[in-house]
């Protein structure tokens, strides 16, 4: 517990969880004074629109329709997020490696093959859970390491 006291003689007390802490830096969270630690929430997904292919995200990487990435408010780049639709349970892995406005009304836009796992592109938006996973382990990298 931490309590801060203003020049009003207010004191102001946070409670600060280690196990929290050390989970977002296993998460690889960013964490902005605005946002909320989360490891799992509810939101609104939609998808890019074609017109972006090819531009780059505010990571640097070039945009593809056919990779599963996606944009998010807060989230650090290379964060992976399994998202699931709630009217369907389908699931699929993405990886952070773009940014949402920060007034934006959606949780999450993912790439046009992300949403096709997810069975929502004639529908256009859905409600889907996010919560942060280790990334995947790659063919690659198991044979790297033997």
């Amino acid at each position: 517990m931490l309590t801060l006291h203003t020049m009003r003689g207010i004191g102001i007390t946070f409670i600060i969880s280690i196990s929290s802490v050390l989970q977002a830096q296993q998460d690889s969270l960013v964490l902005k004074p605005d946002s909320h630690l989360v490891t799992k929430d509810t939101v609104i997904a939609s998808f890019y629109a074609k017109k972006f292919e090819g531009r780059r995200c505010a990571s640097g990487e070039p945009f593809r329709h056919n990779k599963l990435t996606a944009a998010h408010k807060t989230l650090a780049f290379g964060t992976w997020v399994k998202v699931t639709n709630l009217s369907n349970d389908s699931v699929v892995l993405v990886k952070i490696n773009d940014r949402l406005p920060p007034k934006s009304k959606r949780g999450i836009d993912l790439t046009l093959a992300a949403a096709k796992q997810l069975n929502f592109v004639r529908k256009g938006l859905t409600r889907v859970t996010l919560e942060i996973v280790p990334p995947p382990i790659i063919e690659e990298d198991k044979e790297k390491k033997q």
